[in-house]
């Protein structure tokens, strides 16, 4: 692998911390101002090889938005490339959230303030104009667009953990018996790591998932860093679908009480960047040691650590089979089942969580149209959307 290139390394951590400062919504809208800056506005990738990589980070347990991250990062300047992007997007929400479990009882509850409905807002208008743009590019045909429809309608219908995989998985095999490759376009998807690097990746984070639930026992701070690394090794659909394994991971050993548990879980929603910013705050917020900054970064770091690793060693093997015609009709597959999965998720979470008024109705309407026909930036959007929520009769 060529030497990383110092000026793409810090475009790349420049460009993932003015995300990490802006992007709110939570993980669908998150992929949505991916998609604008690095589709649209940079073009660093194209639309297909933007929806395979969220194809295959689909697959992956873990939060998808900051896997996505990952690989774009590791795309523009390798594997530095990655950890910058995964640094950068991930620190201004887990700098606040470790900053709210010290002051944890002087700021209230800020899950319900006005400013934060208008940020749900903004994220109905960014995640839609996703949609659009991702639907006319990647389902432009009737048998693609009958992909997208068959998978939203079933994410919609069975909303279960592994929903989202199998619909990726069944939507690859129909393509790759289905649809023509010769039809198909876009450039195959290159993510470069090296074999041997991702052949250790991969056995690491098994070896890891084995090893720490026997080394629990001994320490404690082996006990935190089990329950956190195992919670990031098998959730799947990433989000709020986490809420469970870490209310079982913390709570239920009695490490943290549950109000402050969901006290946190709260101002997570107020955050931008990642969901999963909220181990920050627990492993700040824990009764006994390993807790405040110590504990958040021991508690980010662990939770993170099966995603990098299943990035790295998912990449060579990835893009190794995108040379392969059929492979490339599977991926054309998934790729319109990822705009299904995308327009499911527009309707529940983004908009039965944000929607519930005539006025909510219209402020999204305003703010589609000055994203789709004026084209305006989203962080103006984000900004109106406040702006709006704030004068808007409740």
């Amino acid at each position: 692998m060529s030497q990383t290139s110092p000026r793409k390394l810090l475009e790349v951590l420049l460009v993932f911390l003015r995300l990490g400062l802006t992007s709110f919504g939570g993980p669908v809208a998150h992929l949505s101002y991916f998609r604008r800056e690095f589709v649209e506005r940079r073009r660093w990738l194209d639309e297909h090889a933007y929806a395979s990589i969220v194809a295959l980070c689909q697959f992956l347990p873990g939060p998808a938005s900051s896997q996505v991250g990952m690989a774009i990062g590791l795309m523009r300047a390798g594997v530095l490339g990655a950890l910058a992007a995964f640094v950068a997007f991930t620190a201004p929400s887990a700098i606040l959230m470790t900053g709210f479990a010290l002051a944890l009882g002087r700021l209230g509850d800020v899950a319900n303030a006005p400013w934060v409905h208008g940020l749900k807002l903004a994220a109905v208008a960014v995640v839609a104009q996703a949609v659009w743009s991702m639907a006319r590019s990647l389902t432009p045909d009737v048998p693609r667009a009958l992909f997208a429809v068959a998978a939203g309608a079933a994410v919609l219908l069975l909303p279960f953990g592994g929903t989202q995989v199998a619909v990726i998985a069944l939507a690859s095999a129909a393509g790759a018996l289905l649809l023509r490759p010769s039809a198909m376009a876009g450039r195959p998807l290159a993510l470069h790591v090296p074999r041997a690097l991702g052949w250790a990746s991969l056995a690491l984070f098994f070896a890891l998932l084995l090893a720490l639930p026997l080394a629990a026992h001994l320490d404690r701070t082996l006990a935190v860093v089990d329950a956190f690394y195992r919670t990031g090794a098998l959730v799947f659909g990433g989000g709020h679908v986490v809420l469970p394994l870490l209310q079982k991971a913390v709570v239920d050993p009695g490490w943290i009480d549950r109000s402050r548990f969901l006290a946190g879980y709260g101002a997570a929603q107020a955050m931008p960047g990642p969901l999963f910013s909220f181990a920050a705050f627990l492993g700040a917020a824990m009764k006994a040691p390993p807790n405040g900054i110590a504990g958040a970064a021991l508690a980010l770091g662990a939770i993170y650590l099966p995603s990098f690793l299943l990035v790295l060693g998912a990449a060579p093997l990835w893009s190794a089979a995108q040379k392969h015609a059929r492979v490339v009709a599977a991926v054309t597959g998934a790729n319109a089942a990822v705009v299904g999965l995308l327009a499911a998720a527009l309707y529940n979470p983004v908009w039965t969580g944000a929607v519930s008024a005539p006025a909510d109705m219209l402020i999204v309407a305003v703010l589609m149209i000055l994203l789709l026909w004026r084209n305006a930036p989203p962080w103006i959007v984000v900004i109106l959307g406040v702006l709006f929520a704030l004068v808007e009769p409740r």
